[in-house]
């Protein structure tokens, strides 16, 4: 069965972002000597479709460098099909250096019933960032200003991408139209200060990690709900909560906030519970209050909102 894809869409002059990906959107930035990259497909075919639709509109120039917002399988395993340097945040590096035989096991297993697919995968090599940073990394080329900015919150090594001349920022997981964040590696005053830097550069175009590309308004819904967590999970800490049960108190009410399918809202409920916890212990340090008994559920190391549906 053939791979169908989202048609790649020039959201400004000479960039091109496309969505509807297996993994999560990715970018690029055309420029007078090369191309730049941000993320990868997670699917092989997605990759070549997506490398043959750039080869073709740049009229042939190559790739220059891969940025690579985060960690996360759904942004790093295509890598392997650019023929170019990788660029990321150094925390990024150190989680993509211990990429084994089981990572590439649970990303295989991500397509079980989907043979065609995981037979597109049988050989993933992992391409490690060659060129690392800190808090921010500047590429000039081509004529153009391409700008990296360590954000953070949604994992450690969470960055975006912002291209001044064209006024267009890739945000990796830090905005995720119409589902839930992954909140599992998340701190979520890093996150909520990163969605306000993003405003305050007035950008004309946001392609978030998931979901439809906008405006600046596509921020909105996820700092809404980053700061309905923060208050409920503090009414807890204060009322003498423990983490689970603050946890199995407020998951419910963040069920609704966007649609799940049915068969996985079990993994989704999780994850938001999950979710809850690193915030309550974000909390707790926050307001030096001693925490209460129970353990939260323990976090994943890898997100799961590139599974197959």
């Amino acid at each position: 069965m053939a791979v169908e894809i989202a048609k790649p869409k020039e959201v400004a002059p000479g960039i091109y972002a496309m969505h509807g990906t297996r993994g999560a959107n990715v970018g690029a930035v055309l420029t007078e000597e090369g191309i730049v990259l941000v993320d990868t497909p997670l699917v092989p075919q997605e990759a070549w479709l997506w490398r043959d639709f750039l080869r073709e509109v740049s009229g042939g120039k190559p790739f220059l460098y891969i940025i690579n917002t985060d960690h996360h399988r759904g942004h790093i395993v295509g890598n392997q099909w650019f023929d170019c340097p990788v660029i990321a945040h150094h925390i990024a590096w150190r989680y993509m250096r211990g990429y084994r035989d089981n990572f590439k096991h649970r990303v295989r297993q991500l397509f079980k019933r989907r043979p065609e697919i995981q037979a597109q995968l049988q050989d993933i090599r992992i391409i490690l960032p060659e060129i690392t940073f800190g808090e921010r990394f500047t590429l000039f080329k081509g004529g153009r200003e391409i700008r990296i900015i360590h954000i953070g919150g949604h994992t450690p090594a969470t960055s975006i991408v912002y291209v001044p001349d064209a006024k267009v920022v890739f945000t990796g997981d830090l905005v995720m139209r119409g589902e839930h964040p992954f909140m599992t590696q998340a701190t979520s005053k890093e996150w909520l200060d990163g969605l306000r830097l993003i405003r305050k550069l007035h950008p004309r175009v946001v392609v978030p990690g998931h979901g439809e590309i906008g405006g600046p308004e596509v921020t909105e819904p996820v700092s809404k709900y980053l700061r309905y967590i923060r208050r409920q999970v503090r009414a807890h800490i204060r009322a003498g909560h423990s983490k689970v049960d603050t946890a199995n108190a407020i998951a419910p009410e963040l069920l609704p906030w966007f649609p799940i399918p049915k068969y996985r809202r079990p993994k989704i409920t999780q994850q938001i519970k999950q979710g809850i916890g690193k915030v309550y212990n974000e909390l707790i340090k926050e307001m030096g209050t001693p925490g209460t008994d129970g353990e939260a559920p323990a976090d994943d190391e890898e997100e799961d909102t590139d599974a197959e549906t």
